[in-house]
């Protein structure tokens, strides 16, 4: 059973102090709620808040012009633990939100809140600042998919990756018409640009590795279709699917990986397809034309403009835009891990994470689910290594893998204890440390169930190789007992 610990701090300005508080700030409230997984599973969540008044550093930064710059101003001030979370009530009238705008997400790990009448009504609107910030029940349940009933997940849950120590990313540049077209993509630069910050940011999460490839008269798997009224070429939603498994067989980076592989790929159609546009499942164009498929990757379509002259030159000189490539890769990526912010309340204002890609608090998410299904991750490979034990009564442990399964249990004991106590970074290493350990001893060649055999099975090996030595052997201890027994009746001769 485990517990997940939220510390928080509500701050209140001045004048945005509720009149029916239940006694004078500063003071503590707890919140608990219960995540049912399935019928023997369940996460409870408990938000462990603090009620007090602005210190007047606080106060001074909070009489910043602008939201965002509030925001700066009230970062070093903060506490900036992982998972935990600042929110400082502004008053009703406060000039710092936008009209509308109700809750500002900052960068960091802190919001300003606009003050309502009541308690109840604030409680009820910072639950709801908290599902944003922290973690939602959607978000266990996707992170416990395994554990989930298919029925009660939702369509997204399969979207996300599975946790893991380390992901690889591949990007692919796709070129079937090399005789019409030369491309060429600044790739290096742009990873160096746009990639590293934000796997910089995500290095806490998991280890990175990036490359990238040039594939020549590689094409995809459907036949776009040919649209009169428009003079282009169309790929519609139904035929996406099949874009892929013909293009992934080309890819060959998931064939020696030992982690998950994500494949962005830029297609340049061929000159007898272009421009080529993706459609969706309404008919209307996608304005990225690009589509990304869940826990595999995403492919973004490039097209060429037509040269002026048809009696241009070929093959044509194509230098990539990679920023607008990237922004599309970028948001692909998010998608894959689950930081999508399309569920957002509209009076929610969230400020935009800048060159990092992800905020502050959007990976406090990440970890929140990855700590979660690192240790049913555990609890699950250690049952099975539980299970084929018991299976193979004469199987040997050795003494480094039995060090490995008790390193995994207390590791995954100690991930549970630090998430009840609100650690949650200290909670992740000891998941990722448990995670590692049980692989470990689950996947070691000394326990391949091969190399151990039911009793039966000896018995039908064995007795057709001893049975015809036994014979002779068994015939003569007969003979030798039955000489014995004559030579004890005989009578002893006297002289």
């Amino acid at each position: 059973q485990v517990r997940l610990v939220v510390p928080m701090a509500v701050v209140f300005g001045p004048g945005s102090v509720p009149r029916d508080l239940p006694r004078p700030l500063p003071f503590r409230d707890v919140q608990e709620m219960e995540i049912s997984v399935n019928v023997r599973t369940s996460v409870t969540s408990r938000y462990e808040m603090h009620y007090r008044s602005t210190t007047p550093r606080e106060e001074a930064a909070l009489a910043a012009v602008t939201a965002r710059e509030a925001d700066a101003a009230l970062h070093p001030l903060q506490d900036t633990t992982m998972g935990s979370l600042t929110m400082y009530v502004v008053p009703e009238t406060s000039s710092l939100l936008p009209q509308g705008i109700n809750v500002y997400v900052g960068k960091h790990r802190s919001a300003l809140v606009r003050a309502v009448g009541s308690l109840a009504a604030l409680q009820a609107r910072l639950r709801e600042v908290t599902q944003v910030m922290s973690f939602t029940a959607s978000s266990i349940a996707a992170a416990l998919s395994d554990r989930v009933p298919s029925g009660q997940l939702s369509p997204d849950a399969r979207r996300y990756l599975k946790s893991s120590l380390g992901y690889e990313i591949t990007f692919s540049l796709l070129n079937p018409d090399p005789k019409s077209h030369t491309v060429d993509w600044d790739i290096e630069g742009a990873v160096n640009r746009y990639v590293k910050p934000v796997l910089d940011k995500l290095s806490l999460v998991a280890n990175f590795s990036v490359d990238s490839q040039i594939l020549y008269y590689a094409v995809l798997g459907v036949t776009p279709r040919y649209d009169k009224e428009s003079s282009s070429f169309l790929l519609s939603a139904h035929s996406l699917p099949h874009v892929i498994n013909p293009v992934e067989a080309r890819l060959g980076s998931s064939a020696a990986s030992l982690y998950p592989v994500l494949n962005f790929l830029l297609y340049v159609p061929e000159r007898s397809h272009s421009p080529l546009y993706i459609q969706d499942k309404d008919g209307a164009p996608v304005s990225t034309n690009a589509f990304h498929s869940p826990r595999w990757g995403g492919i973004m379509v490039y097209n060429v403009e037509a040269p002026a002259s048809p009696q241009a030159s070929l093959p044509l000189h194509v230098n990539v835009d990679m920023a607008r490539v990237m922004e599309v890769f970028l948001a692909q990526l998010r998608l894959l891990f689950g930081l999508s912010r399309e569920e957002v309340p509209p009076e929610f204002l969230l400020e935009n994470p800048g060159n990092e890609g992800l905020a502050d608090w959007e990976l406090d998410h990440l970890l929140w689910a990855h700590t979660v299904e690192n240790i049913a991750t555990v609890s699950t490979t250690l049952t099975s290594l539980a299970q084929l034990l018991d299976k193979i009564g004469n199987i040997v442990i050795k003494d480094d893998v039995a060090s490995e399964v008790y390193r995994a249990v207390a590791s995954v004991q100690s991930a549970v204890t630090k998430l009840s106590l609100g650690h949650l970074h200290a909670a992740f290493q000891a998941s990722k440390e448990a995670v590692t350990s049980s692989e470990r001893a689950f996947f070691d060649p000394s326990l391949l169930h091969l190399l151990y055999f039911p009793d039966d099975q000896k018995f039908a090996i064995y007795i057709p190789l001893f049975l015809p030595m036994a014979v002779p052997i068994l015939l003569s201890l007969a003979k030798i007992v039955r000489e014995t027994r004559l030579r004890k009746k005989e009578p002893t001769k006297m002289d």
